[in-house]
């Protein structure tokens, strides 16, 4: 069989390395030619996939069996427009518009009370809506896609139309601040529906980015995590999602489960590859690869482990790089993954943004519970800010 990816950056190489170990035929394309999966791949082709109409072409002349989706943003659409005009099973364009336009995702949860706020239209840097009902604190934000850059967190009438000003040419929304807590969702749809493989606690910077820098798992046993998978079964129901994995962002309101983004794609950041597979057992993108194969399948956890993945945020210079050995003395949890790539002297910034931090590695600490588990990463960060180590 043969499987097209549509987005070959490094973020789709797990998703290769499964679907070798299912003898499957990987085409892999990305208009980068340096992109790390066209190398990984059977064969890569550079294609501009913003193209529907060439990327469609190239998968035409491959004649693959389906498409296997992989961290991407906007261009989402283009695996939808693939599999609309092909015939393959997954996302179609609509799905994939859902996710992608913020404006047309939150429309359609509204008609059906699902994601309770008001939600405005801005173009050329004006509100489109006549009569606007604006409360604060409001978060102004691009319709297609951010990754948290270009995000303004207003707090008054002023912040506002200082924001809008700045927003140019390009479509933003305009909405209301739901606050409350933040959790990341991994999940996939399938004939047999939604199924929830592990909901995350996320640790934030501030407001306006709100930056994820940390994720504990949360048990089955947690009463939010039933009202999140109740939420998002009417969530992908109504959305029409099918045959796609996907994340999700949500917010722990006074009023319950509040959706602020999903995507029928699976999480990036070392999240759906490595963290979400080490805390519940389910790999899923290589359970998506059975599922389209027509293989034995299940993205149902036996067990969810205590586990944190956490980035490095720390502000000032490195003035020393541990070791995994040293970081090892000084937990109390068990070190379960460490990739740095920090240098000793190195000027570490402010995190504002997803590329501001990803770069420098992670850690994966199992733990008894979410409190010994955040005491060992403020340890861990604390060793690049002292020159004794340990």
């Amino acid at each position: 069989m043969r499987a097209v990816i549509i987005g070959a950056s490094s973020e789709a190489l797990h998703t290769i390395e499964m679907a070798h170990k299912h003898g499957l035929t990987v085409i892999a394309l990305d208009g980068n030619p340096d992109a790390p999966g066209l190398k990984a791949a059977d064969a890569g082709f550079v294609v501009d996939i913003s193209d529907e109409a060439a990327t469609i072409e190239r998968v035409r002349r491959e004649k693959a069996d389906f498409v296997l989706t992989v961290p991407i943003g906007r261009y989402l659409t283009t695996i939808g427009a693939v599999n609309d005009a092909l015939g393959l099973p997954g996302i179609s364009r609509e799905m994939a518009s859902l996710c992608t336009d913020k404006l047309l995702f939150h429309q359609r949860l509204w008609e059906k009370g699902l994601r309770n706020c008001h939600c405005y239209l801005v173009e050329q840097g004006k509100i489109t809506d006549s009569s606007p009902v604006i409360t604060f604190p409001a978060i102004l934000k691009p319709r297609f896609g951010s990754g948290s850059r270009g995000i303004h967190f207003l707090n008054s009438e002023r912040e506002m139309e200082g924001a809008l000003k700045e927003t140019g040419d390009e479509a933003y929304v305009l909405e209301e601040c739901i606050t409350g807590e933040e959790y990341g969702v991994d999940g996939a749809v399938t004939k047999d529906g939604f199924q929830m493989i592990l909901l995350r606690k996320k640790e934030n910077t501030p407001p306006p980015a709100r930056q994820a820098v940390g994720y504990i798992s949360v048990q089955n046993t947690d009463p939010f995590w039933q009202k999140v998978y109740t939420y998002m079964v009417q969530i992908t129901t109504h959305l029409k999602l099918k045959d796609c994995l996907l994340h999700a962002d949500i917010i722990k309101g006074d009023d319950g489960p509040f959706v602020i983004e999903l995507s029928a794609r699976p999480s990036g950041h070392n999240l759906h590859n490595l963290f979400t597979p080490l805390c519940t057992g389910v790999d899923m993108a290589e359970e998506y690869i059975k599922y389209r194969m027509g293989l034995p399948y299940g993205f149902e956890p036996s067990e969810t482990r205590p586990m944190m993945i956490h980035y490095f945020d720390m502000q000032g210079t490195a003035l020393h790089v541990p070791s995994e050995e040293e970081v090892r003395r000084i937990v109390r949890t068990r070190l379960a993954a460490w990739e740095c790539h920090i240098k000793k002297g190195e000027e570490l910034k402010p995190v504002s943004d997803g590329h501001s931090v990803m770069g420098r590695g992670y850690f994966i600490l199992e733990g008894e519970d979410e409190k010994v588990l955040r005491e060992d990463v403020l340890k861990v960060k604390k060793l690049f800010l002292d020159t004794a180590g340990v």
